[in-house]
């Protein structure tokens, strides 16, 4: 058997179909976000203006969580020296966790290495705990969600997206004496919409069902501290577990769950992923919680990341480019076709000085290819008006048609 001729059609199939990701060369610029570096394609760096950051408010380029950075490093050393049990439970994740279960209202917090890691090891660990569990799970939900439920074994229930009345239909057609776990995310960030969260509380409720919130694209930027959209909406004290990261709005690394004191034992003492992975790096957890904090006393950020989604919107609309509907600060480019989304990221970035990735299958679905743009506080109008103005001569250049 030719093992690498296996692997170089699995890479071929990529290409063929538009689909190979590649990977650009960047270097960010500190303090002058989102302006950066770019060094793939052409002789030494190139100057560039990021447009598809999940650091959504630039809070890794923060003055208090690089401060609290270097001083952790100057402090504590790099590493945590192994997992939680081990040598790797320094005060600093201690402190971290105190600080998301209050974000969120909840007895307890749990860190993770990555956003991935914390659904993962969750969900799989939580529904093998419960006896003859079924999970509930939307069918846009992250594949870090997909990859717990299917790891731990159990029944899976994939409710359309949002609809309330499928997910009843589901609920009601099961044992009433299983063990149940809807899961769910707040803003989904392909699409920008949000979850009825208080809605499906209420069918948990109804069906004695626990229930699972992936607050990742939402967590530092709504609620009044940051808590999410389940803290704008006011209601995330009916929701069982609540994860989130902090490698987006918080700017860092890393994952998290806050939940009540017994639910964090418990994922704490059974999940292999918590268990058998060395902790956060004490630097990592230091910056997070400097973000955290100051997320918390401070609304700037937030507002001026929501102005500049809303400008870019408008200015898009006005422009008939096919900007999709989101009520989030996610604002996406419908393009349809990968091959054309990839020539336009390319055109973008060689001639434009502008970086945005294509979002290709099976991220979102085929004939769904976008352009995912993220503008953030620091994306003024003078960067707006040249993204919107590189966009129509693209979609004229390649004979597109614009929205009518």
């Amino acid at each position: 058997m030719n093992y690498n001729m296996i692997f170089e059609k699995a890479i071929d199939r990529l290409h063929e179909e538009g689909r190979y990701r590649v990977f650009i060369d960047i270097l960010r610029n500190r303090g002058n976000f989102p302006n950066a570096k770019c060094f793939a394609g052409h002789n030494g760096p190139k100057p560039i203006t990021v447009w598809c950051s999940n650091d959504y408010l630039a809070m890794g380029q923060h003055p208090a969580v690089i401060e609290a950075m270097e001083a952790a490093l100057h402090d504590v050393g790099a590493g945590s020296g192994g997992t939680r049990n081990i040598g790797g439970n320094t005060h600093l994740h201690i402190q971290l966790e105190r600080e998301l279960a209050d974000l969120h209202g909840k007895e307890g917090a749990l860190l993770f290495t990555s956003g991935y890691v914390s659904n993962e090891a969750t969900l799989s660990t939580l529904a093998k705990l419960l006896p003859n569990c079924i999970v509930y799970s939307d069918e846009l939900n992250h594949a870090s969600m997909i990859a717990g439920i299917r790891n731990s074994g159990c029944e899976k229930r994939v409710f359309r997206h949002n609809d309330l009345e499928h997910l009843e239909e589901l609920l009601a057609a099961d044992d009433p004496e299983a063990a149940k776990l809807i899961a769910f995310e707040s803003v989904y960030s392909m699409d920008g919409d949000v979850a009825p969260i208080a809605a499906i509380c209420d069918l948990a409720d109804k069906y004695n069902a626990l229930t699972y919130l992936d607050e990742v694209h939402a967590v530092g930027m709504y609620g009044a501290r940051g808590g999410g959209i389940s803290e704008r909406d006011d209601c995330a004290d009916r929701v069982t577990i609540i994860e989130g990261t902090l490698g987006k709005a918080f700017g860092v690394m890393g994952g998290y769950i806050t939940a009540s004191k017994t639910l964090i034992d418990v994922i704490r003492s059974y999940a292999p992923g918590f268990i058998f992975t060395t902790s956060l790096s004490p630097v990592l957890a230091a910056g997070a919680l400097a973000s955290v904090k100051h997320l918390k006393a401070s609304s700037e950020e937030r507002e001026g990341q929501q102005k500049a989604a809303t400008r870019l919107k408008t200015m898009m609309t006005q422009a008939n480019l096919p900007v999709m509907e989101s009520t989030t600060h996610i604002v996406p480019l419908h393009i349809g076709d990968p091959v054309k989304a990839k020539k336009i990221s390319d055109i973008l970035l060689m001639e434009y000085g502008v970086y945005v990735q294509p979002i290709n299958y099976p991220t979102v679905p085929r004939g769904t290819e976008r352009l995912r743009f993220t503008p953030g506080p620091h994306h003024d109008e003078l960067m707006m008006t040249e993204l919107v103005k590189a966009l129509v001569e693209i979609w004229g250049r390649m004979a597109m048609k614009l929205a009518a």
